[in-house]
């Protein structure tokens, strides 16, 4: 059975901003049912017309953009709680692919009652905003990353901000968390070789700090692996739940 607004498991979640009566019942209403994938399932594709919008429930995926000769540049990963194919329902067509990495369940809303939804609930409309603001933010710093940071503080700064955004959604136990990611996928982020972003991960883990293997993810200082990346550990900011 489909999961009720109401009982949403990821509302508990530090990370998401508290949801008023209102705009549970708001939500149940533009929710029309559950979908779920297998790992590898493409959940949008590029140049696309989805009918359909999500929000990952459980799970993660990758985004990620082609060019035209086969070569693959991944520009964010998807977590529980993210808005995905809003591309679509504003420009009618994904300028990037989505793929489960993970089996997924995601609450499916139809696309066709987006602009009825901005309408009639300006603040729900404002949040979306909000963020598709924050995506924008995030590539700016994903850019950064890749243009001048250095290989070592580039990984740093991914695994930590996987990590950080995992902890938030409750993901992570015991300084651990699972990450169904493969190292190719964050190799493809930050513009990397495969075997630079081993031989990369091969100094962060020599250094004691991370550990990436069998699937899961062990950070023993996120205040140090911060440092290395040149960067603040508090990367996540909360925000709002769809």
């Amino acid at each position: 059975m489909a999961t009720l607004c109401e009982n949403c498991p990821l509302r508990k979640q530090p990370l998401f901003v508290g949801m008023s009566e209102s705009d549970v019942q708001t939500m149940q209403k533009f929710k029309v049912g559950e979908l779920s994938v297998d790992p590898g399932t493409p959940l949008l594709i590029e140049g696309s017309n989805s009918p359909q919008l999500f929000t990952a429930l459980r799970g993660m995926a990758i985004r990620y953009k082609t060019t035209a000769d086969g070569r693959r540049q991944v520009v964010n990963f998807v977590f529980p709680g993210d808005f995905i194919g809003l591309q679509s329902g504003l420009m009618n067509e994904m300028s990037h692919s989505v793929e489960a990495r993970s089996k997924m369940t995601l609450c499916v809303f139809n696309r066709s009652e987006l602009f009825s939804f901005f309408k009639s609930h300006p603040e729900r409309a404002f949040d979306i905003t909000w963020l598709a603001a924050v995506e924008e933010h995030f590539l700016g710093e994903a850019l950064t990353t890749v243009g001048q940071r250095t290989a070592k503080q580039s990984l740093a700064w991914a695994l930590l901000r996987i990590f950080e955004r995992g902890r938030m959604i409750g993901l992570v136990r015991n300084r651990a968390m699972d990450l169904p990611f493969r190292q190719q996928d964050i190799a493809d982020a930050l513009g990397l070789s495969l075997v630079h972003t081993n031989k990369t991960l091969g100094h962060l883990r020599e250094s004691q700090l991370v550990n990436w293997s069998d699937g899961q993810l062990t950070i023993n200082d996120t205040e140090k692996l911060a440092a290395v990346a040149g960067v603040e550990t508090d990367l996540v900011p909360r925000r709002p739940l769809m």
